[in-house]
């Protein structure tokens, strides 16, 4: 009897760490042929001739290749080369970046099959029909969107080494109900939730394999408020150390009953990631997002003053018609609402989404290659955007890791702009090293306390005190030699309380001085 061919899952992953939720979810639900297929996954930074080396050790019949705007142009090249070398092997590709305006791309030509949208049920009955000798006459399959009773939950996928070294991705809900014009979430409606008891019986058992940080995925993790509360008492009553838990949420949207709640979660426990995109009105209503802005203000001094959340919030820079001056007092009004850390992000043209529709009006040009960054558009010209690129490295550096806690309010003390104090460290770094990237922790403490103390002018035995409690607070004991005139030799490094959480956002609780 001719053997059952192999099926491989396979995807470039941006770092080790992250695992391919969308693998897991097609495994899960192969039925049958379960036991025919294995998961490889390899990192974006691979070469593709070693990723074709690894997939054909397999000995493959049909791989199946999730495709993401950070990973197609590396894929694209997999499946050239695989195709040179093995034309007989089944290709099939699917996920977001292949999922709209597909027509053009090169690794939709090559592969045998495209799956749009959710392919969780689609993959497994194309996998059947293969399998069973009856080969789609199409090549592209749309996916209509799937009963999520209908799923196979995929949680069981994790394995050992997974728990042990990569983040577990979870979800509650899938959907969107927000029509932001550059987000892929646009186009993903309805909202659906999984049933809830089902859904909290698989976190009891990642809870009991030993899983202690739990990344939703959910769009919208606090729109069913009765839904959230839920979720949040089930993981309160198990509280361990070490748990952590991340999740996305309406900036809008915490009534009383939910504040009382997380308000009881210990400092280290829970991570808000919220998307405020712009803090700008007319900018805000143009593509679609709807927000209120005084609620987003109340709520997130709330979490700072009132919580133990971290809280990370997102700022798109190159949104149509806000400029540089538009996007400084926005970042600075979200500055003072006191997130620990602000991810700023440049636009990007993800396929699909609406936002093109203001092209021509605001001139907006792309870059033609993933992730499809803008360039420019009738506002900000391609030097600001570069200067705002540079501001967003810096910033992750000296603010967002946590390196800097106590030292950071320095750079805008006395009424200073957060924004444009950052943006002059960024230039004085470009000056300094030719570069704002790939700059060591050593590096960037000496061009920190020279900046402050040369630049600004401030008292460098002050500024010394802060950096050293910095630098001390992550276990260092060496000396930094810029800070060796001023700081005792002997001093005993410190550390903060590591009960919960995680390193980077560990750093960012009580700061000394």
């Amino acid at each position: 009897m001719f053997p059952v061919p192999s099926i491989v899952l396979t995807t470039l992953n941006a770092r080790f760490a992250h695992a391919a939720f969308g693998l897991r979810y097609l495994a899960a639900n192969l039925g049958e042929f379960r036991k025919d297929a294995s998961i490889l996954e390899f990192e974006a930074s691979m070469a593709p001739v070693d990723v074709v080396a690894k997939l054909l050790e397999a000995e493959p019949r049909i791989i199946g290749f999730g495709v993401y705007v950070w990973n197609v142009r590396q894929l694209t090249e997999v499946v050239e080369i695989l195709k040179r070398l093995r034309p007989q092997i089944t290709v099939i590709v699917g996920g977001p970046e292949v999922s709209h305006e597909w027509e053009a791309q090169r690794i939709v030509e090559l592969a045998d099959y495209l799956i749009t949208g959710e392919a969780d049920l689609t993959f497994a009955a194309l996998i059947a029909d293969l399998l069973a000798g009856r080969p789609r006459p199409e090549k592209v399959i749309h996916s209509p969107i799937p009963d999520l009773a209908s799923i196979l939950l995929p949680y069981h996928e994790y394995t050992e080494a997974d728990i042990a070294h990569r983040i577990v991705y979870v979800e509650a809900s899938r959907g969107c109900p927000f029509e932001c014009e550059f987000c892929l979430s646009a186009l993903d409606v309805p909202v659906r939730a999984f049933a809830i008891e089902r859904f909290l019986g698989e976190m009891d058992a990642l809870l009991f394999r030993g899983v202690l940080s739990f990344k939703f995925v959910d769009r919208t993790f606090n729109l069913n408020l009765r839904f959230a509360e839920q979720i949040l008492s089930f993981f309160l009553s198990r509280l361990r150390a070490g748990l952590f838990l991340h999740f996305e949420m309406v900036p809008d949207r915490l009534p009383s009953g939910l504040r009382s709640l997380i308000a009881k979660f210990p400092p280290g426990t829970l991570q808000f990631e919220v998307g405020v995109q712009t803090l700008n009105d007319e900018v805000s209503r143009r593509i679609s997002r709807f927000q209120d802005i005084a609620k987003i203000e109340d709520n997130l001094r709330f979490l700072r003053d009132g919580t133990g959340v971290h809280v990370h919030a997102d700022l798109v820079l190159g949104l149509p018609g806000e400029s540089l001056e538009s996007i400084a007092l926005g970042f600075d009004r979200l500055a003072a609402m006191g997130a620990q850390e602000i991810q700023v992000g440049l636009l990007k043209r993800l396929r699909g989404t609406p936002i093109v529709r203001h092209a021509d009006e605001f001139s907006m040009r792309f870059a033609p290659e993933p992730p499809y960054t803008i360039l420019e558009n009738s506002t900000l010209p391609f030097s600001s955007v570069q200067a705002l690129s540079r501001f967003s490295q810096v910033w992750d550096h000296v603010c967002n890791r946590g390196n800097f806690v106590a030292t950071a309010p320095l750079f805008w003390r006395d009424g200073r702009s957060p924004f444009w104090s950052i943006m002059a460290f960024s230039e004085y770094l470009q000056a300094r090293y030719g570069r704002t990237h790939a700059i060591s922790l050593s590096k960037l403490v000496e061009a920190v306390f020279c900046h402050l103390t040369e630049q600004l002018g401030l008292d460098p035995q002050s500024v010394a005190e802060h950096v050293w409690a910095d630098y001390r607070r992550g276990g260092r004991t060496d000396r930094p030699p810029v800070l060796k005139p001023f700081v005792l030799e002997d001093a005993i490094p410190s550390r903060v309380d590591r009960t919960g959480g995680h390193e980077r956002q560990l750093r960012h609780l009580a700061p000394e001085l």
